[in-house]
């Protein structure tokens, strides 16, 4: 252990006013690791040789050190993704937004204080394509002696679901940007790191979840997927749903669960079949007319005494455009609203922000394969450029000429959004973000554009949770629309679907200081700039101010 790690585990129990003395240590080394997948051996990276990376555990309350240290080529940042992150957006990771990644052959220390969460989220690299394998979970357990809201499980168990690339996806998408046009998908996607029986390698075995008769197994699903939201299926078993995005939910039975990247949802499963051998099934759902990965990842539910060669209960996945399945799961999802989990919704609004997400293209001469243009993605017709130093550093130590604060609050150019798209289909360029005084109320209304095409985009926003209030088809109207808002028990998460020719309403209290990036999760989207941040003010109080950065923070 280094003298700067010792020295945070010092600060942490001589002053536990300000950070909390139960620590959880983590040391992740980000290492190349040689893999085989789909019968191609590959060196992928990893943190500590494992895919998906190993889970980070936690309580409610706890302080978790977490030291990185980078052993690959790369460049590398880590994403405590949904973590809130109050008043230590040091430690959020987007590379150049809160921190300069941490360079080959250096280390830092991320810390933070897990407030008033619990439940399931996950860490990611939050630079490059690196997600594509340096991903894994985490898991928030309540703080000893309080029960879950709902029947405790006989067992509780981390499904992480994902891709697995043949090619390097570095240079997956740098041959993309060098053509203009989109990158080729992934070859298989995963569950806990196997495909399953795939074609082009029937000797791969997949993931096995053991059951006895009786039982109940909660399941913590990931979708750490890099550009596919995916639908999840247990042949013959429902699903219960009892959280998302690490929120409490009212609890409801479904046989079919659709999960955006970055979105975790805990299911109950019992075991109340006859026993025997159930597939389970992770397939994609896209729902506009974009080439994906069409590969369906299995594994096996497997009840305890069933004999290996005893035939499999199949089930069909989804079709790749069952708009209807997920929408009968995301409009089933409702807060839990309870007296000891209210759903503190805000009620008056003092930012009140339209923002369009899609696509747009771009003059790029040397880009052949797109006929001397580019596809960009854009919000508000701002297609993001990424700094040179992080914004959180430019804010904090007032360095001018990083960023501008005149991101606008609605669209510059207004047109039929999901109609036939406008004569200019380019956008704007600038490193721009929105200032919210602290404590003000947000209501952010994400509307989907078909300037390519219409798609789902889901959306993620660092340092809060939001409140989904509502949402529809075609253009948002300020004055229909949000007459039938949801101020009751909407569900609160960190990733949201905009869906495809629609939109979607969400409510937040900026209440936590700093820069807070907001991006598509699907990673070509983000890579093509639709992306932008905002920047909360410090407040008047003694505890509403961001704190200083750690002496370690990684330099540009």
């Amino acid at each position: 252990m280094d003298s700067c790690f010792r020295l945070l585990l010092l600060v942490a129990c001589l002053f536990p006013a300000l950070v909390h003395c139960k620590l959880r240590q983590y040391n992740f080394d980000v290492m190349l690791k040689k893999s085989t997948k789909l019968c191609s051996s590959k060196s992928i990276v990893t943190v500590n040789g494992r895919f998906p990376g190993p889970t980070l555990y936690a309580r409610e309350g706890d302080t978790v050190l977490v030291k990185v240290t980078n052993h690959v080529k790369y460049n590398v940042s880590i994403h405590w993704h949904g973590i809130r992150q109050l008043r230590t957006g040091w430690a959020d990771g987007p590379a150049y937004i809160t921190q300069c990644p941490i360079q080959t052959g250096q280390s830092y220390v991320y810390n933070f204080t897990i407030t008033g969460q619990r439940g399931t989220l996950l860490w990611h690299a939050h630079i490059l394509w690196l997600r594509s394998t340096v991903h894994g979970a985490i898991v928030i357990l309540p703080q000893r002696g309080v029960p879950y809201p709902f029947p405790k499980p006989n067992k509780e168990v981390v499904v992480v679901l994902s891709e697995w690339w043949k090619s390097d996806t570095e240079a997956v998408i740098n041959q993309a940007l060098k053509s203009g046009v989109a990158p080729n998908v992934s070859d298989s996607h995963t569950i806990n790191g196997h495909p399953g029986p795939v074609s082009s390698c029937s000797s791969q075995g997949g993931f096995t979840l053991p059951v006895e008769n009786g039982k109940t197994y909660m399941l913590r699903i990931i979708n750490a997927a890099l550009n596919e939201e995916l639908f999840f299926k247990i042949a013959g078993h429902k699903l219960t749903v009892v959280e998302v995005d690490a929120s409490y939910v009212k609890p409801f039975k479904i046989d079919t669960v659709v999960i955006a990247p970055g979105q975790t949802t805990n299911v109950l499963v019992t075991a109340d079949q006859n026993s025997g051998k159930y597939l389970v099934t992770a397939s994609p759902f896209m729902d506009s007319p974009i080439a994906v990965d069409n590969v369906t990842a299995t594994a096996t539910l497997h009840y305890s005494g069933t004999l290996a060669n005893t035939p499999t209960t199949l089930t069909k996945p989804p079709s790749q455009n069952a708009t209807a399945v997920a929408n009968n799961f995301i409009d089933s999802l409702r807060s839990l609203n309870s007296k000891t989990y209210p759903a503190r919704v805000p009620k008056n609004v003092d930012h009140n922000l339209l923002f369009t997400v899609g696509l747009g293209v771009n003059p790029c001469p040397s880009c052949k394969a797109g006929n001397g243009s580019r596809v960009v993605a854009s919000m508000n017709n701002v297609t993001f450029v990424m700094p040179a130093t992080a914004l959180l550093q430019a804010h904090f130590f007032n360095i001018s000429g990083v960023f501008t604060t005149d991101f606008p609050g609605n669209p510059p150019n207004v047109f039929n959004y999901t109609g036939n798209p406008p004569a200019n289909l380019q956008t704007s360029s600038g490193t721009k973000v929105y200032r919210l005084d602290y404590n003000s109320t947000v209501q952010l209304v994400l509307q989907d554009t078909g300037i390519i095409f219409l798609e789902n985009h889901p959306i993620h926003l660092h340092g809060f949770n939001f409140f989904a209030v509502g949402k529809g088809l075609g253009n948002y109207n300020p004055k229909t629309d949000q007459q039938k808002f949801n101020l009751v028990d909407p569900v609160e998460r960190n990733t949201i679907g905009v869906p495809s020719g629609g939109w979607v309403a969400i409510r937040f209290l900026a209440d936590n200081p700093g820069v807070w990036f907001m991006h598509c999760h699907l990673e070509i989207h983000t890579t093509w700039g639709l992306k932008m941040a905002f920047l909360v003010d410090n407040g008047n109080g003694p505890n509403q101010s961001l704190l200083p950065p750690p002496s370690d923070l990684p330099k540009c």
